[in-house]
């Protein structure tokens, strides 16, 4: 009997702003990155830090909304598949990469990694339309507080 099962979640910080861009058919698709930390104490109980950098990538309406309000820096909650790529470079060489194909990114702060709140995400006065906010009664994480990540 096989059994496979393909899912991740992850919660990190954008390691870079995201890069929206547009396919030949009209779809919306967004490349970023985040960071994630595993920390652990070593055998002489020291605090080691084990960071990892993943790709991302993300499709439709979503793709939009994550390059309007997404930045370098800010902390995101994402859910979907990896998905293994390979192709040969320039010269010949064989290469691949692993990356998350995200079905669902929640965005875990507000406004500006830095604070200042000029974003319209977070800024009170701005006319600027904000998204609304989705029911979450029958989400798995309904549990948790927006503020707190589900872990």
């Amino acid at each position: 009997m096989s059994f496979s099962h393909n899912y991740v979640s992850l919660a990190g910080n954008l390691t870079r702003d995201p890069e929206l861009r547009t396919t030949n058919s009209s779809n919306a698709v967004a490349n970023f990155s985040i960071a994630v930390n595993h920390r652990y104490r070593d055998r002489d109980g020291n605090t080691k830090d084990e960071p990892a950098f993943i790709d991302c990538e993300t499709w439709g309406r979503q793709a939009e909304t994550v390059a309007q309000y997404l930045q370098k820096g800010s902390p995101a909650f994402i859910e979907g598949r990896l998905k293994f790529d390979s192709w040969e470079d320039k010269d010949g060489k064989r290469q691949s990469r692993l990356r998350v194909v995200a079905n669902r990114v929640q965005f875990l702060g507000s406004g500006r990694p830095d604070g200042d709140g000029d974003s319209p995400a977070s800024n009170a006065d701005s006319d600027a339309p904000r998204p609304r906010a989705r029911d979450r009664s029958n989400d798995l994480g309904a549990a948790f507080d927006e503020g707190d990540p589900p872990f």
